[in-house]
């Protein structure tokens, strides 16, 4: 026998119960559910917005109180930055400085017996110039430290020797000579040593003048050039003799 159910559709229960509210609840429960998610994601982000303007004052003030605090420091920074400058420039002036002292009494040690010196003259630069100095010609090819040497020898040999006496003075990198000759008339030359006098030492025929330049290459070149960092000219004041040699050391003051 066929069971019949005989309980009215709209009150039956059970999984072939139509539903009474239809799917209108789930609509309402998924909007208020995105309504939900968004009121909590504004307010996240505005909690984000509120710490990080909290933040960003903060690093303001600490800003601020570090910028006073180098600004109270600047003085010191001016100090330190001048006082620099300065220990550069007195380290460039020492690292400049050319020991003439050391030098001239070197010279005064080398210098052969027999070869008279009318001017000694040593300058700082190829820009320096003296009052009464010697002019060398090829003293413009040495930019720093160099002497220059106006003098007479016995001949041509002699002013070899004192050539090769001059490479010995500590420093001296290189020696040229710019002139060395013998008299050709010496009439004339005697002459010219009873007119000149002081300026003139080649009074005999046998004596070659010569005109040396002596270079210190490896001395640094000081950064300006003036009359007062030159080693001034030491003329001699007394004619040579060519009778004594001892006669000859104390003209030059060797």
């Amino acid at each position: 026998m066929r069971p019949v159910n005989l309980i009215p559709a709209e009150e039956r229960r059970g999984d072939t119960a139509t539903s009474r509210t239809g799917p209108l609840a789930y609509v309402v429960v998924g909007v208020l559910f995105v309504v939900l998610a968004g009121v909590a994601a504004l307010v996240l982000t505005g909690n984000q917005i509120s710490d990080r303007k909290a933040e960003l004052s903060q690093l303001k003030v600490e800003a601020a109180s570090a910028e006073a605090r180098a600004n109270s420091l600047s003085a010191y920074t001016s100090f330190h930055q001048v006082s620099q400058a300065r220990t550069a420039t007195i380290t460039s002036l020492a690292d400049s400085r050319f020991d003439w002292e050391r030098v001239i009494r070197e010279v005064s040690l080398v210098l052969p017996p027999d070869v008279w010196l009318t001017n000694l003259t040593g300058t700082a630069t190829a820009a320096t110039t003296v009052e009464d100095g010697a002019t060398v010609a090829t003293r413009a090819s040495v930019p720093g430290p160099a002497l220059q040497l106006v003098g007479c020898a016995p001949g041509q040999e002699g002013v070899a020797r004192l050539v090769t006496a001059l490479k010995e003075i500590d420093g001296v990198t290189r020696v040229g000579v710019n002139k060395s000759a013998l008299p050709t008339n010496t009439t004339a030359s005697a002459s010219t040593a009873t007119t000149q006098g002081d300026s003139e030492c080649q009074s005999r025929d046998f004596l070659a003048k010569f005109e040396i330049v002596a270079a210190f290459d490896a001395a640094p070149v000081p950064a300006a050039a003036s009359a007062a960092g030159a080693v001034p000219a030491a003329p001699v004041t007394t004619a040579p003799s060519t009778d004594t040699a001892s006669s000859t050391t104390a003209s030059t003051g060797g």
